[in-house]
Parts: structure tokens; C-alpha cells; sequence
């Protein structure tokens, strides 16, 4: 999303690995019809763990899924991974090198990077169902609840990205049932023209219903007894395409609707929505969509670059936005990011951008603002992202040597590869009283 302005493996997820496979990819020929007759229920096995029924205590993650590899069974090259030039040293649109070691053979991907003792560095793809189920995994193992699963309203018109983000939505419910995970559905609206909410969005939610029946999968989250969807990018002055007015039916529909509504709709709003102010719309229309809706998450990541910060960030804009909810009776979903960098996607573009722009601080940062925000009231968190590692903003296993040459990339700072989901399932354990919330990082 651009949105700036080795724990052991249980017995049954190696059982799962051995079973998992690849998605093969449409025939050429396929239309956009074809792979929506392909839609299907979850029917696999689920365990239960998580409490689905509410957000309350839980830290989410954003989990992208928007990667894609060569050879990987999806037909569309190195998504999200290459520049203009290709996949290759100087043409890349990644900051960070996730950390393949404890992937099989059949889940990396070769690309033409070297390590320094010129190693051929390899991707993964989640297109592959093998290493989605292993995230979900992860997830268990260090205690993350789940996932915002972001689907792109821009990549439903056609055929082939139709069916990657089916594919990655079967992947991604089947690794929460079988770990005991939830997850549920964000769309993000972001280059989407006018008129596409309704031609696309209300479309592909009905077949999500009707076909894929997610609000009937057991792993799916809800809250105050409803299925929860998010909808992100409403009311930003970024110069989108669409309408409020479009977003306001948008919202309405995912409520009101007798056959596909009675859900709980959170917004993904910008930092200032409250104010009218920052990078808002300065339109009173955002807050009566903001009041119809049930859960509000302001988009947070770069807005502020320091520990300190981050807590000033709490006081000024977190407490008051919750004083806000609470009178108006919605909930409030904040945004913490553990770090921010996207040099390499800025070279690709002929552009410059600072690499390590927002730094980490060994996981200082991420844990001031989880802390800043439980503090000023906060009952649950988004961690944004999962697998971000375009803007340098991943908590999955990411390496500390990645590839070296023309592309430079940011590490963990020599921290263990699971550093941030360790942290991350560490907030989850804040929220819910477990552990202090101080200022001392765990």
C-alpha cells in the first residue's frame, strides 16, 4: 500500500507443507467469468484458537499478498518486485529482503541478486499456498491474532489479477482455519476511478459471499456480532478519483443491504479526518460517512518518525479521536508501523527517496507507539504491515544479508529474523493485560 502522503515448526505444519502445492495458473484464454465460476467455499480443516468475535485485545496485521514471482503459477512475472528494468541489481521496487532459509526448494524463487559469497538471492510468492501457510504459522507461533487481507479494487478488472487475489484469498483463509487465526477482508480503494466502487467493489463482494461464502468461514473475524469488512481510502486529499459521495454508498451498502449487508464496516481514514485537516478532504461529508460506519482507522504510517513523537502523535490525535468515537459510539482501530523506507521503488521511478527513511531502532519505535496507544486508551491495534517489504514496513522474517550491488537494501540491524513478530505477538499480550505496557521494549 503506498500510503506515506527460527521458532520451531509443530508437527502439524509439517504435515501441511507435504500436502501443500501451487496454484496453476488460468489458461490465456480465461475470462474474467471463467475465474469467478472458479470461486468456492472453504471446506478444509479448522482449528480454533483466537477468539473471532471480536477485535477488542487483538493486534491485527496488514497482510498485502500482492507479490508475485516468476514461475511461481500466476503468469505475471515479478510482481511488486521489479523495476522498470526488470528484477535485477539497480531495477527493483523493494527495501527490504525477506529471509527465505526456512522455505523449501519448491517455495523460492531465483532471482539475478547475489549475496556477498555470491549466492543467487531468492523470493517468495504467496501465490504459493506452502509459504502463505507458513506466515499463518509464524502468526500462531509468536502470538499474532490475524490479518486484514487487502484486496485491491484496482486489480478486479481483469482475468489474471482477478485470479491472483482469489488465489491468495483461498490461501490466506485456509493458513488462518488451519492455525487457528482470523482474518478478515479489507478493500482498498486506491486507483480506482469514478463510477468502479459500485461496478467493481459491491460486485466482487456479493461473488465474496455468494461464491466464496467468507462470512460463513469459520476463522473469520467479527465484531459487536457481525462479519467484519474493511473499506480503506475514504476521505483523503491525495487527489483520488472517486467520490465520498461514492464511499457514502459504499458504506451503506456493506450495512444496509438486506442480502449482502448487517456487517461491521470499518474505514481506513486519513491521520486528520476528525480535524478536517493534515491530509483530509476538508469536507464535513467524511464524518456523516465516518458516523455510519461501526469502526474508524486512521492511516498513520509516516506521519510521525521518532519514539517521542510517536507519543506527542497519542496525545494530540489518538486520545481526542477516541473521545470523538466513543461519544458517537464507534470504535477505534489504530495504526502502528514498525519503520519506513522505499528508496529502491523511488529509483525505479527516475525519483530519490532516503533509504531507511524512518528508522527502526531495533524495535524502539514500533513498541513506543503500541504503548503510546494503549496508554491513551487504544483496545486493539493494526500493525501495518505483515509482508510490506516495498516500503520497508514488514514484521515477517526479513535477512540481515541480503544482496549486495547496485540495489541497496535495509536490514534488521542484526536482530534475529523474528524480532518484529516477536514484538508484535508482544503487543498482543499488552493489550490484552499480560504483560506491563512500559516504556522499556520487551
Amino acid at each position: 500500500m503506498t500510503r506515506f502522503v527460527q521458532t520451531p515448526r509443530s508437527l502439524l505444519f509439517t504435515v501441511l507443507l507435504q500436502i501443500a502445492f501451487v496454484s496453476a495458473a488460468p489458461p490465456d484464454e480465461m475470462t474474467r467469468e471463467a475465474v469467478i465460476e472458479q470461486m468456492r467455499p472453504y471446506a478444509g480443516p479448522q482449528v480454533s484458537a483466537v477468539d473471532t468475535s471480536t477485535l477488542h485485545g487483538k493486534v491485527m496485521c496488514g497482510y498485502q499478498g500482492w507479490f508475485a514471482a516468476e514461475g511461481d503459477g500466476a503468469g505475471l512475472g515479478w510482481r511488486h518486485y521489479a523495476g522498470r528494468g526488470g528484477l535485477r541489481p539497480g531495477s527493483c521496487t523493494f527495501d527490504l529482503w525477506p529471509d527465505v532459509s526456512e522455505l523449501d526448494a519448491d517455495e523460492r524463487y531465483t532471482t539475478a541478486f547475489k549475496h556477498a559469497d555470491g549466492r543467487p538471492a531468492e523470493l517468495f510468492s504467496p501465490y504459493n499456498k506452502k509459504t502463505v501457510l507458513r506466515h499463518f504459522e509464524w502468526m500462531a507461533d509468536y502470538g499474532i491474532d490475524g490479518v486484514f487481507l487487502q484486496r485491491f479494487g484496482a486489480s478486479l478488472r481483469s482475468a489474471s489479477n482477478l485470479n491472483h487475489r482469489n488465489v491468495i484469498t483461498d490461501n490466506v483463509r485456509e493458513g488462518a482455519n488451519r492455525t487457528g487465526r482470523t482474518w478478515a477482508m479489507m478493500y482498498d480503494l486506491s486507483g480506482l476511478r469514478e463510477g468502479d466502487i459500485e461496478r467493481v467493489v459491491m460486485d466482487d463482494w456479493r461473488n465474496l459471499v455468494d461464491r466464496m461464502e467468507i462470512r460463513s468461514d469459520p476463522a473469520y473475524l467479527h465484531h459487536a456480532g457481525r462479519p467484519v469488512v474493511a473499506v480503506w481510502g475514504i476521505g483523503f486529499n491525495d487527489g483520488r478519483r472517486y467520490t465520498l459521495g461514492e464511499c457514502e454508498r459504499l458504506v451503506r451498502f456493506l450495512k444496509d443491504d438486506p442480502e449482502y449487508g448487517n456487517n461491521t464496516v470499518m474505514v481506513g481514514v486519513p491521520t486528520g479526518w476528525r480535524t478536517l485537516t493534515r491530509d483530509a478532504l476538508k469536507d464535513e461529508k467524511l464524518h456523516d460517512i465516518i458516523r455510519k460506519a461501526d469502526i474508524v482507522s486512521p492511516w498513520t504510517v509516516g506521519r510521525y518518525h521518532t519514539p517521542q513523537a510517536a507519543r506527542r502523535h497519542a496525545e494530540e490525535w489518538v486520545r481526542p479521536d477516541l473521545a470523538w468515537c466513543t461519544e458517537v459510539g464507534l470504535d477505534y482501530l489504530p495504526v502502528v508501523f514498525p519503520g519506513f523506507s522505499w528508496h529502491n521503488m523511488h529509483v525505479a521511478r527516475g525519483e530519490s527517496a532516503p533509504l531507511n527513511q524512518i528508522p527502526r531502532l531495533k524495535g524502539e519505535f514500533l513498541w513506543s507507539q503500541a504503548v503510546a496507544d494503549y496508554q491513551a486508551g487504544a483496545k486493539m491495534l493494526y500493525v501495518a504491515m505483515f509482508d510490506e517489504i516495498d516500503e520497508g514496513t514488514a514484521i515477517f522474517k526479513c535477512t540481515n544479508d541480503p544482496p549486495v550491488g547496485e540495489s541497496p537494501f535495509v536490514t534488521y540491524e542484526g536482530l534475529p529474523s523474528d524480532h518484529y513478530l516477536r514484538l508484535a505477538g508482544r503487543i498482543g499480550r499488552m493489550l490484552r493485560g499480560e504483560i506491563e505496557a512500559t516504556g522499556e521494549m520487551p
